[in-house]
């Protein structure tokens, strides 16, 4: 007889409330057996709950068991939860989380998508996913997390417009190699996937923006450096960001930048540059300061630029260049 060794088979929704339970009990256990047993139990939970949204084997998820998972997730607070207590479960449960995270924000009911909703009403599960770039042991596993809702406007206009989207520079600057890299790609999505809401955020904080990003462009870290000018070149040269390209190359202070950069000694870093510096050229409307800073650096450039980088589609895609600096002239180094 099994009579002894009988288990009370748990609905999703119980799993959950479960799960919440031993995330709080991690809190209250010291170190030893008795919170290993608790870690281990948070991992079957989390693997349990992930397997039902994802589908048991081969199996389709059944949409009532998802809503049951979602609505109890919401309920527990879970959300928040687990992002606060990801440092502290083993490395499998992290990669549960972030299956779980990226399942639920896909969620839709008709137009809406509830965990979207429910997230656009809590900030700090936001704020709180960022922070996880200071934990080299998690930072990889919120960036997943992070990078998905940013698919989502209303949390990419949070973030956006908080205190806490400048601490980017922080997390680019001061941790290691793959964590900055993956923080760089965050912050590039929330300046690039909702164009229109960009457009409206960079009009209205223009000069606090481009301070901050100013110090990741001089940053002393040459990958910094590089992709931090690549994607000023994409800001400026989207079209729905037309105006702020047009007030970035109207100030003599970013023309200077541009051309010391021209003569860094990287061919990458010059040829980022440049096609931040053709913007400044090709403008029909040069205010009397950039007419002239480029009217007194003539001769140098022009033989510059017969040398630089004449194979890249770059300088094929700008043929006339050549011919502006003729009209209006420029010296690298006068200026």
């Amino acid at each position: 007889m099994n009579f002894f060794n009988r288990q009370k088979t748990r609905t999703p929704a119980e799993t959950v409330k479960s799960l919440k339970e031993n995330i709080l009990r991690l809190d209250q256990s010291a170190a030893g057996e008795g919170r290993k047993r608790i870690n281990e139990e948070v991992s079957r939970l989390l693997a349990s709950t992930k397997n039902s949204l994802l589908g048991e084997g081969e199996s389709e998820p059944s949409p009532d068991i998802i809503a049951q998972i979602a609505n109890e997730v919401y309920a527990q607070d879970l959300l928040s939860l687990v992002v606060i207590h990801l440092g502290q479960f083993d490395f499998e449960p992290r990669k549960d989380v972030c299956h779980i995270y990226n399942t639920l924000l896909r969620r839709q009911l008709g137009t809406r998508s509830p965990t979207v909703d429910i997230i656009a009403t809590r900030p700090d599960i936001i704020f709180n996913t960022l922070k996880g770039y200071a934990n080299a042991d998690i930072a990889l596993n919120t960036g997943m997390i992070l990078k998905e809702m940013l698919r989502y406007e209303p949390l990419a206009r949070i973030l956006l417009y908080s205190e806490q989207f400048y601490t980017f520079p922080n997390y680019i600057e001061n941790t290691t190699f793959g964590i900055s890299t993956d923080a760089f790609a965050c912050m590039k999505e929330t300046l690039t996937r909702h164009k229109p809401l960009v457009a409206q955020y960079l009009d209205a904080n223009y000069d606090r923006f481009f301070n901050m990003y100013t110090t990741l462009i001089l940053s002393a870290n040459y990958v910094t450096k590089r992709q931090s000018l690549k994607l000023l070149g994409e800001i400026l040269l989207d079209r729905a960001n037309y105006s702020i390209m047009t007030r970035y190359i109207a100030s003599e202070a970013n023309l200077k930048m541009m051309m010391n950069f021209l003569r860094d000694k990287s061919r990458n870093i010059q040829f980022e540059a440049f096609h931040v510096f053709k913007v400044f050229v090709a403008n029909p409307n040069k205010p009397a300061q950039i007419a002239a800073i480029l009217r007194r650096n003539k001769d140098k450039l022009l033989v510059f630029l017969k040398e630089f980088h004449n194979d890249k589609d770059g300088m094929l895609r700008w043929p006339n260049l050549h011919f502006m600096l003729v009209d209006h002239s420029i010296t690298i180094f006068e200026l």
